[in-house]
C-alpha cells in the first residue's frame, strides 16, 4: 500500500497514451503519477489516504494531461495587456483606430511613446494600411508605433521617423524594407524586425521587474487555458533583457508552468553572449538560474515573415498582387553555413517559415548541415509551415524535420488567404494537417499568441473542424480527428521538447500535469469543442488554476 498525496476519482481520464486508454482515477505522490486505475476509485488495498491527502471527486469531469504550447510569445502578450488596442473588432475603420490612438495621446505627456497592436488593413473598411499622415493628425506630439496584427509589421507616425533617424534616402536593409506613397516618401508601414531595428532603439521598455509582473499576468491566463508547459519562441531578438525577464519570473515562482525557450540565433554567434556555448552548457545555465523550471528549446531563426503581411515568401506570386513573391530574410548561402555551424555545436534548429518558398529554404539549409554532418535525432523544426507543399511535407518527414502548425490561421485568416493572399486552390491546403499525419510526421499544433489568443481548446477545434471566420470549411480533406488533435498538444509537444518520458501522457512515472475539462472533447459534437470550460489545472500535483472548481475532501 503506498501513501499518496493527491487521489482523482469518479473521472473520465484520458490518457493519450499509445493505446489511447480510459481511466477513471488516478494517484499522485511526490508530483508523479503513482497509480492508474479503470475503477472510480482505485482498490483499498492500493492506495493509504491520509489527513494530508488531497481527494477531488470530479463527478465525471474528463482529466488530460496538460496541455502545451509550443509555440508563443507570452512575454510579447504580456507587454500587450497595457496598449492600446486597434484590432477588428472592436475597430470596423481607420478613423476608430485614429480616436482610440487619439484618446490615448490626450492623456499621454508630450514626448512619451504611444503603443498600440493587433490592427488588420484587409479587415479594416478603407482596406489599407494605417499611415503616418494619418497618425501624424491624432498624435503629433507623441511618437506612435502600432503592430499589425501578423507581428512582422508596424506602423508610426512622423515623430518616430524622426527620433529614428529614418528619412526618404534611408535604403531597405535584407529582409525587410519601408512602406513608401507614390512619390517616394516613407508612408509610415514598416515591414520586418530587420526595418525596425531603428526604431525599436528608441522605445523606452519598462524595468526587468515591471516585465516579470506582466509576464505573472500573462500565466494567469494561460494557466486558465490549461497550459502546464510552454515555448517563448523568440527570446533575444533586440537583447537578453526578456531572458533575464523569464528567468526571474521562473526563479521567483510568478510564473508556475514549465517554460522552454527558443534563444535567438544571433546571441550564439561568436563574440555574442551565447558564442561559445554548447546546448548543453546554455541549457544548464537557464535550469540554474531559473531553479529549474526554464530549459533551453532550440536555436531560433525566422526565413520570411507574414503572408497576410506580403512578407511570407512564395514560389508563385501573391493572388491579387501578382508582382509580389514576399522575401527571403537570409540569403541561402550565409543561411545554409549558419545553420551548419548550430548544427554541429549541437543544437537543435528552429525556423520560422509560412511561405513555401522560405520552407523550401529552410529544408535546403537543414539537408546541407546533415550531409555535411549527419545527425539522427536532431528534431530539427519549422515553425508555421502555412503553406506547405505535399513535396515539402514528404522532404520533412525524410529529413526528420518536425513542423509546428500555426492552425488558427484557418479560422482567422482563411477566408481572405483564399479570397486575396493565396487564392483558392493554395488557399485550401493551409496547414496541411492530415498530409503531416499520413506521411508520419511530427508536429503540434500553436496559438502564437498574441498574433491569436491563448487556447489550446481552440486550436483543436479548428484542427478538426477547418472553420473560417465568415463560416466556411477551408480544405475539409485536411481535417484531422480530435484524439489526433489533442495529442498533437500533448504527448507529441512532449516529443518536440525531448521530453516524452516525463510528460505528455497519463503513465506512471510521469509529471502530474494535467487539464480538467468540464466535457470530453471526443465525446461532443466536433463544432463545439472549443467552447468547452477548463475547470482547472495541475502542475506538479498542484492546483495553478480552477482549485475552487474542484474541491478536495
Amino acid at each position: 500500500m503506498m501513501k499518496i498525496d493527491l487521489l482523482f476519482k469518479n473521472a473520465n481520464v484520458l490518457t493519450l497514451d499509445n493505446r489511447n486508454r480510459r481511466a477513471r482515477s488516478i494517484a499522485v505522490a511526490d508530483g508523479k503519477i503513482v497509480g492508474i486505475w479503470e475503477g472510480f476509485e482505485p482498490p483499498k488495498s492500493a492506495v493509504e489516504i491520509t489527513a494530508s491527502t488531497d481527494v477531488v471527486d470530479l463527478k465525471g469531469a474528463t482529466l488530460i494531461p496538460g496541455f502545451i504550447d509550443t509555440h508563443n510569445h507570452i512575454l510579447m502578450y504580456g507587454l500587450t495587456m497595457g496598449q492600446v488596442n486597434c484590432g477588428t473588432p472592436p475597430n470596423q475603420s481607420i478613423k476608430e483606430i485614429l480616436d482610440v490612438i487619439g484618446a490615448r495621446a490626450k492623456e499621454t505627456p508630450d514626448g512619451e511613446w504611444v503603443k498600440g497592436y493587433g490592427y488588420d488593413d484587409t479587415l479594416l473598411y478603407e482596406k489599407r494600411h494605417v499611415t503616418r499622415s494619418d497618425l501624424d493628425k491624432v498624435s503629433p506630439n507623441n511618437p506612435v508605433v502600432i503592430t499589425h496584427t501578423s507581428g512582422h509589421l508596424s506602423a508610426v507616425n512622423s515623430l518616430t521617423l524622426q527620433l529614428a533617424g529614418l528619412t526618404d534616402e534611408v535604403s531597405d536593409p535584407q529582409g525587410g524594407h519601408y512602406g513608401r506613397d507614390e512619390n517616394g516618401r516613407l508612408n509610415g508601414v514598416i515591414y520586418e524586425p530587420a526595418a525596425m531595428a531603428p526604431i525599436n532603439n528608441h522605445i523606452p521598455q519598462m524595468t526587468i521587474g515591471q516585465q516579470v509582473d506582466m509576464l505573472g499576468k500573462a500565466s494567469k491566463d494561460y494557466v486558465a487555458q490549461g497550459i502546464t508547459t510552454n515555448t517563448d519562441a523568440a527570446v533575444g531578438f533586440n537583447n537578453l533583457e526578456d531572458l533575464e525577464v523569464h528567468l526571474k519570473a521562473a526563479e521567483q515562482k510568478i510564473n508556475p508552468m514549465r517554460t522552454r525557450l527558443m534563444i535567438m540565433h544571433q546571441q550564439l554567434r561568436e563574440g555574442q553572449p551565447f558564442g561559445g556555448y554548447s546546448p548543453a552548457q546554455l541549457d544548464l545555465e537557464l535550469r540554474e538560474r531559473s531553479g529549474g523550471r526554464v530549459k533551453l528549446d532550440s536555436a531560433k531563426m525566422f526565413q520570411d515573415g507574414s503572408i497576410q503581411g506580403l512578407t511570407g515568401a512564395l514560389r508563385l506570386p501573391y493572388y491579387q498582387n501578382k508582382d509580389v513573391y514576399g522575401d527571403l530574410i537570409h540569403h541561402q548561402e550565409a543561411f545554409n553555413e549558419e545553420v551548419l555551424d548550430l548544427h554541429r555545436r549541437g543544437f537543435r534548429i528552429t525556423t520560422h517559415g509560412n511561405g513555401d518558398r522560405a520552407i523550401g529554404s529552410i529544408l535546403a539549409a537543414y539537408e546541407y548541415a546533415l550531409s555535411n554532418s549527419p545527425r539522427t535525432g536532431h528534431r530539427h523544426r519549422i515553425e508555421h509551415v502555412q503553406t506547405a507543399t505535399t513535396e515539402d511535407i514528404m522532404k520533412m518527414r525524410e529529413l526528420d524535420v518536425a513542423g509546428s502548425f500555426f492552425i488558427n490561421h484557418v479560422y482567422y485568416w482563411g477566408d481572405r488567404h483564399k479570397q486575396i493572399f493565396l487564392g483558392p486552390e493554395r488557399g485550401r491546403r493551409i496547414s496541411p494537417l492530415a498530409e503531416a499525419v499520413a506521411h508520419n510526421l511530427l508536429f503540434t499544433l500553436h496559438s502564437d499568441c498574441p498574433i491569436t489568443p491563448i487556447s489550446p481548446l481552440f486550436s483543436v477545434w479548428a484542427a478538426v473542424n477547418r472553420i473560417t471566420r465568415e463560416g466556411h470549411v477551408l480544405g475539409p480533406e485536411q481535417r484531422i480527428d480530435v484524439e489526433t488533435a489533442l495529442k498533437s498538444m500533448t504527448i507529441f509537444g512532449a516529443k518536440l521538447n525531448f521530453d516524452e518520458s516525463r510528460s505528455g501522457s497519463i503513465e506512471i512515472g510521469k509529471q502530474a500535469d494535467f487539464t480538467i475539462l468540464e466535457t470530453d472533447p471526443t465525446a461532443v459534437h466536433p463544432e463545439e469543442i472549443r467552447d468547452i470550460a477548463i475547470l482547472a489545472t495541475f502542475i506538479d500535483g498542484n492546483p495553478v488554476y480552477g482549485q475552487e472548481k474542484v474541491k478536495t475532501t
